[in-house]
């Protein structure tokens, strides 16, 4: 098959490159850390943005990571396709990794689905998780935990699972913004520049009518507010 080819390739090429297996390792294993960070950059962007579509698109993804996760379960457990390092012996694997089926690769459906997430946030940053992505599809083949059509499938899963639920959900999420935009959490999801400042009177302008107080935007100008 095409795909052992592949695999089997990229095993050789992980025998001649010992000063990668270090690196590719501990990112196959630990590497989904580096797409948490990358979804509170997504948060920090989408706040600093005061966009509602891209906050909540930066809220969605994190439970879209969590629930493509949770989808593939069952199909992992449906195909029941065995590990690399369970079908070879001969290949070179590095780690320790469990023997349960590896069919699509939890891991490369989490980065999908994060890179799809943070694509409707941000194109920029989309397109650097989509990179982080692909090197972990090719650092859990390279580590022999999985088949190239493992990450494969695990990548469009992540993708289309993070692509309709928010198709699905957009305007449900953005009235959660919305509404969460008029309570106390408002800095959380909005950024303070972004609405309407409290100024003191004392020092608002002298123009200002008396027994009123005055309100800055974030452009500087003031506007009265009557107590």
């Amino acid at each position: 098959m095409f795909d052992n080819s592949v695999f089997l390739a990229v095993n050789a090429f992980a025998r001649q490159t010992p000063w990668l297996h270090g690196f590719l390792l501990g990112y196959a294993d630990e590497g989904f850390l580096s797409f948490a960070v990358l979804m509170v950059a997504g948060w920090w962007l989408a706040r600093r943005a005061a966009d509602v579509r891209r906050m909540a698109a930066a809220l969605w993804t994190p439970i879209a990571t969590l629930l493509a996760v949770a989808v593939n379960q069952p199909l992992v457990a449906l195909f029941h396709e065995p590990r690399p390092f369970v079908a070879y012996h001969h290949i070179l694997v590095l780690g320790h990794h469990g023997a349960d089926p590896g069919f699509p690769s939890d891991h490369a459906t989490m980065a999908g689905a994060a890179a799809a997430g943070l694509f409707l946030v941000s194109r920029r940053l989309g397109a650097f998780t989509a990179f982080a992505a692909l090197l972990m599809a090719f650092a859990r083949v390279y580590v022999a935990d999985h088949y190239p059509r493992d990450v494969a499938a695990g990548l469009v899963l992540g993708a289309v699972v993070c692509l309709l639920g928010f198709l699905v959900l957009r305007r449900l999420l953005v009235r959660l913004v919305e509404w969460l935009a008029g309570t106390r959490v408002r800095p959380l999801v909005l950024c303070r520049r972004a609405y309407p400042v409290y100024v003191p009177q004392s020092s608002a302008s002298s123009s200002s009518a008396p027994g009123s107080s005055a309100v800055a935007d974030s452009s500087g100008s003031s506007s009265a507010r009557i107590r």
